[in-house]
């Protein structure tokens, strides 16, 4: 089973309008030329469980000689920069790696962020409390794989059917707009807008906690870019390791450095991190760097959900899926 933040609008196979809130020349200027003298470039979206990348950044933690992350609108957003080559790596759930790399970049893993459990949500408005009310609902749902697996198992356990709701496509950033104007009577999102609509009276009647270990976020690089910049990558990694302990150690003050990306106070800030559970280094070696590394087998089940769903047209090879060497040593964690 699977989880995505992947959307595709009908017209242009995506939100991609590229620009991404950049003007071309910010554009051209991260295609550069000379691959080999650019920074690692890695792209991502707002999402929890990225943000201490961001957080090592913004302590100094990254030389922005070496490193540059660069701040994308949506999943999609990241993917289209990996397939123009104006990134080199990208913050994505598991599934999304396997679209990126049944389309011919063979991505690897080289860390686990964190497994959702309870970030992605269903939520309604007052007067529909129970599961079973969402008939007849004009339910809010991306068109990704995380969007139809949240409703697909709500549906189950409501022991209803597609025909028996009414479903609204809505992209990440049309959903906030779309639940203030009345146009929805339930969404299913993930954070941070599950927490804003939240903050306006949604209801929580099914989210990530009943699919335990099936929404997978993680760390993918092109091969070539480990190849010429695997020292740029392990400083990447070593940094979200210092980021997430720092978190550990002091929540209040790294919520308080998390909030303004997120578009939170602090203290919402702790509270969505308590719907994710943060991979840390012992748990990336074991998922990773074990004899029997336990994401490949995830990986396998996330491959052949999806061919069933028909969100892949064929099985994208996992060989070379994963690779543990850039993780900092086991015996420093």
């Amino acid at each position: 089973m699977f989880g995505s933040r992947f959307s595709r609008r009908p017209a242009d196979s995506g939100r991609r309008r590229i620009v991404l809130g950049l003007s071309s020349l910010a554009l051209a200027g991260l295609c550069g030329c000379g691959a080999n003298r650019q920074p690692l470039r890695i792209a991502s979206q707002v999402w929890p469980g990225y943000e201490f990348m961001f957080l090592a950044r913004d302590e100094g933690w990254l030389d922005p000689g070496q490193i540059r992350l660069i701040e994308t609108t949506s999943a999609t957003d990241s993917m289209h920069l990996l397939s123009a080559g104006m990134a080199d790596g990208a913050a994505l759930t598991l599934d999304e790696v396997l679209r990126v790399r049944a389309g011919g970049i063979p991505l690897v893993v080289v860390a686990v962020f964190d497994f959702s459990s309870g970030a992605d949500v269903l939520l309604a408005r007052p007067g529909i409390a129970k599961l079973t009310d969402i008939r007849g609902a004009r339910i809010g749902v991306d068109h990704s794989a995380v969007g139809a697996l949240m409703l697909g198992e709500a549906l189950r356990v409501a022991k209803l059917t597609v025909a028996d709701i009414h479903p609204v496509r809505l992209f990440p950033d049309e959903q906030e707009k779309a639940w203030r104007s009345g146009r929805i009577d339930a969404l299913i999102t993930y954070e941070p807008v599950a927490t804003r609509i939240e903050n306006l009276g949604g209801i929580r009647l099914f989210d990530s906690r009943s699919l335990p270990g099936t929404i997978v976020d993680v760390l993918a690089i092109n091969p070539q870019a480990l190849q010429t910049k695997g020292e740029a990558v392990r400083a990447l990694i070593a940094a979200h390791f210092r980021a997430l302990q720092r978190f550990r150690t002091n929540p209040q003050d790294s919520a308080y450095r998390l909030a303004p990306r997120l578009k939170f106070v602090a203290n919402e800030v702790l509270a969505t991190y308590k719907n994710l559970n943060l991979s840390s280094l012992k748990e990336n070696w074991r998922l990773l760097g074990s004899a029997s590394p336990a994401l490949l087998d995830t990986a396998q089940e996330v491959s052949a959900l999806m061919q069933s769903e028909k969100l892949l047209p064929v099985a994208p090879p996992l060989a070379g899926l994963i690779d543990p060497a850039y993780l900092p040593a086991a015996e420093t964690q």
